[in-house]
């Protein structure tokens, strides 16, 4: 049997990793700017984590829902006190599209409607209804698409009133990312986003702040939207939740009700995908990294921000977006393959997506810069 060949793979063969650095099966270094999609929050291999993950094997591994969990308990008032957000209920399951779905059932079965409107740029997930909010036409198949989903330009205000005038008591829910990942580090503008929040506020819609991405400290806050003091109904996380091991949660305002039933997963919560996210949570306090993320990030962006072929610099914290006059392509393949460095790209061509570890040092961080410097100059 072969794989399914749906990704473009670099020949590069990680086999050993440690903080922010990988080692291929040639042995060959490479320095880790991107952390698969910003999933890595703490660092390869973080001795903490390691050993509450081990730990947690010789104890149990997984059972399902149906029973109690400890764990999950620990991790939501964890979770709830380096947030801030302690009023808010904690639903967990396995990805980001995951998180999206339920988020976007929970806001349906609240208010009874089912229309759900989302911005231009935007990436919520593959799976059924998130791919719908998800704006790219070449990965939604014809069974996802439904005219109940409507798409609003990107910080474009008086669009979006259009849109609840014409729309407002059928919508169900308005979903939008904290900072548009592969959108290409998109930040809204604290006026959109307060709009928005009165919107939702009159017609009775849900606002559903993806934070998949942007979440868990990536911004220099917990969760981005933090910094323009928006109240969210329901958010949704991921990627850096568990530095790696699959996880998902969807924080609920306290004015949604549970019922048995309502929403499931088998293996979202189990044990050893709570000790990941536990582990993560007590690295990110005990080392401070939201403030070194803050830190780190405006060293990058002062020690690169003079370079040649630099149009701008979007950045919140360690979520990094470097727009180029011209294509990434080339620049990113040259830190890879000459200078040893993964970095990401976005949908937009042009956008050199950087989302290291937030635990980065000043040293590694001298790495890139050098590097990026280097290979700008030589274009």
């Amino acid at each position: 049997m072969n794989l399914f060949n749906v990704y473009p793979l670099f020949n590069i063969n990680p086999v050993k990793a440690q903080g922010s650095f990988l080692w291929d099966d040639k042995g060959e270094k490479y320095l880790d700017f991107y952390g698969g999609h910003a999933v890595i929050s703490i660092g390869h291999n973080h001795p903490h984590y390691q050993t509450k993950l081990k730990n947690q094997l010789d104890k149990i591994s997984f059972y399902s829902n149906s029973v109690q969990n400890e764990l999950q308990t620990e991790l939501a008032e964890k979770l709830g006190k380096l947030s801030g957000l302690e009023k808010y209920s904690l639903f967990l399951c396995n990805s980001g599209a995951e998180a999206n779905e339920n988020a976007l059932k929970l806001a349906s079965f609240h208010n009874g409607k089912n229309k759900v409107l989302y911005f231009s740029g935007s990436f919520h997930g593959r799976t059924s209804a998130a791919v719908s909010v998800t704006d790219n036409p070449k990965i939604i198949a014809p069974v996802n698409y439904d005219e109940r989903f409507i798409k609003s330009e990107w910080n474009n205000i008086q669009q979006l009133e259009e849109v609840f005038e014409k729309y407002g008591n059928e919508i169900s829910s308005v979903i939008i990312e904290g900072i548009q990942g592969v959108g290409g580090i998109m930040i809204p503008t604290v006026e959109f986003l307060i709009k928005i929040k009165e919107l939702c506020e009159k017609h009775d819609v849900v606002l559903i702040l993806d934070e998949v991405q942007s979440g868990y400290g990536r911004s220099g806050y917990f969760f981005a939207h933090q910094e323009f003091e928006i109240e969210a109904d329901i958010i949704t996380t991921a990627k850096g939740m568990g530095n790696g091991f699959p996880i998902g949660g969807v924080l609920i305002h306290p004015k949604f009700k549970a019922s048995n039933g309502l929403l499931g997963t088998t293996f979202g919560g189990n044990h050893l995908a709570c000790v990941a996210a536990i582990a993560v949570l007590d690295v990110m306090k005990d080392e401070n990294l939201i403030e070194n993320a803050q830190e780190m990030g405006a060293y990058i962006e002062n020690g690169i921000k003079d370079f040649p072929h630099i149009k701008t610099i979007r950045r919140k914290g360690l979520m990094i977006g470097i727009e180029l006059d011209r294509d990434c392509s080339e620049v990113r393949s040259n830190l890879l393959y000459n200078h040893h460095i993964f970095t990401g790209n976005s949908n937009d061509k042009a956008v050199l997506r950087i989302l290291p570890a937030l635990n980065i040092k000043k040293e590694e961080t001298d790495i890139f810069i050098n590097a990026l410097k280097e290979v700008l100059e030589n274009i």
